[in-house]
C-alpha cells in the first residue's frame, strides 16, 4: 500500500515540474510585435539566446487592425507572402503554444510589414522529461522560495503616423452579418478612414466577393456593371480617393442580408458612413466614385512647377524695372 502510494506522489510530482518548466515568451519584450526600427535583426536577436521547448507559448502584443500574426511556410517566411498561412491571429494581444518541434516561422502579413522587418524564426526543441532523483529529505525546513515574477504584457505600439490598415468587420470578417447592415454600419461609425488607409476584407474563398459600386446600386443591392470586382481573399485595398465609398458582396442575397459596407474618406477628421437620403453632388469629384480603390497606395499628383517658376521669373523682372527708372 505505501508503495503504490509512493508512486502515486512521484508520478504527480512529475506532472507538476514538467508544467512549472513550460515557459511564457513575450514577443520582443516591451518593444511588443511591430515594425522594428532595427529590421528583422531585431527579432533575430530577440530569439538568440533563448530556449523554446514544446508546451511553450509566445505572446505577440500589437493592436487589433493594425497587425496581425501569421505562422507560414520557410519559403512564405522568406519571400514574406501572407497569402496561404497555416493560420492567422487577427486580434491582440495574441498568445500561440508551441506544440511541435523544429523551425517555427511567424510574420505579420499587412502590406509591407514583414518585409521591412516584422518576421520571427524560432527552433523549438522537445521538452526534456529527464529528472534528477532528489537526496532524502532532511529535517530542516528548506528556505521559502521567492515568487518568481510574471512578465507583464508589453505595452502597445503607439497609434501609427503612416497610413492604417482596417480588418472589416474585425474578428466576424467580411459575411453575411447577423445584425444585418447596421453590423457594418457600426464598425465604420467612428473609425478615421484617410487617402492611403488599406481596407482588408477576410472571407473564405468562393464563399463571397467584394465589389465597389455606386451609391445607387449599394442601396438597392444591385452588383450588375460594378466599378470594380474582387474575388481572391484576402482583399486588400487602397484608399485612392476621397469621398463616399461602397462595397458589396455580390453573390446573390448577401448584399440583402446585411453584407456591406459605405464609409466617407477624408484627409482628416473622424469619418462616418455616408448619409443614405442626401446623393452626392454630380459637381464634386470627391462623391462620384467613378475610380475603383486600387490594392497599391496611389501617389500623389506633382505639382504644376512650370507654372510656378513663370510667377517667379515675372516677378524678377517687374522688380528689376522699377529699380532701373527709380
Amino acid at each position: 500500500m505505501a508503495r503504490n502510494l509512493f508512486l502515486v506522489l512521484f508520478a504527480v510530482a512529475t506532472l507538476l515540474h514538467g508544467s512549472a518548466a513550460q515557459t511564457r515568451h513575450v514577443v520582443g519584450d516591451s518593444i511588443g510585435w511591430t515594425i522594428p526600427s532595427g529590421g528583422a535583426a531585431t527579432y533575430a536577436t530577440w530569439a538568440a539566446n533563448k530556449t523554446f521547448t514544446v508546451g511553450d507559448t509566445l505572446v505577440f502584443n500589437f493592436t487589433t487592425g493594425r497587425h496581425d500574426v501569421a505562422k507560414v511556410t520557410k519559403s512564405a517566411y522568406d519571400t514574406c507572402n501572407g497569402v496561404t498561412t497555416i493560420f492567422t491571429v487577427l486580434t491582440g494581444p495574441a498568445t500561440v503554444t508551441l506544440n511541435e518541434t523544429g523551425e517555427q516561422y511567424y510574420i505579420c502579413t499587412f502590406g509591407t510589414h514583414c518585409s521591412l522587418g516584422q518576421k520571427l524564426a524560432v527552433n523549438v526543441t522537445k521538452a526534456s522529461t529527464t529528472t534528477t532523483p532528489s537526496p532524502a529529505p532532511v529535517p530542516t525546513p528548506a528556505p521559502k522560495a521567492s515568487p518568481v515574477p510574471t512578465p507583464a504584457p508589453a505595452p502597445a505600439p503607439g497609434p501609427s503616423t503612416g497610413p492604417a490598415t482596417f480588418i472589416v468587420g474585425d474578428a466576424t470578417g467580411w459575411t453575411v452579418p447577423s445584425g444585418g447592415a447596421a453590423f457594418y454600419t457600426t464598425w465604420a461609425t467612428g473609425k478615421t478612414f484617410k487617402v492611403g488607409d488599406t481596407l482588408v476584407f477576410n472571407y473564405p474563398a468562393s464563399a463571397h466577393n467584394v465589389e465597389e459600386v455606386t451609391k445607387e446600386k449599394f442601396e438597392s443591392c444591385n452588383s450588375t456593371s460594378p466599378i470594380a470586382t474582387y474575388t481572391t481573399p484576402p482583399v486588400r485595398l487602397t484608399l485612392n480617393k476621397s469621398g463616399e465609398h461602397y462595397f458589396i458582396c455580390g453573390v446573390p442575397g448577401h448584399c440583402l442580408g446585411g453584407q456591406k459596407l459605405a464609409i466617407n474618406v477624408s484627409g482628416s477628421g473622424t469619418a462616418t458612413p455616408p448619409s443614405g437620403t442626401t446623393s452626392p453632388s454630380p459637381s464634386s469629384p470627391s462623391s462620384n466614385p467613378s475610380t475603383p480603390s486600387t490594392p497599391s497606395p496611389a501617389g500623389a499628383p506633382p505639382q504644376d512647377s512650370g507654372a510656378a517658376s513663370l510667377v517667379g521669373f515675372s516677378a524678377t523682372l517687374l522688380s528689376l524695372a522699377v529699380a532701373f527708372f527709380y
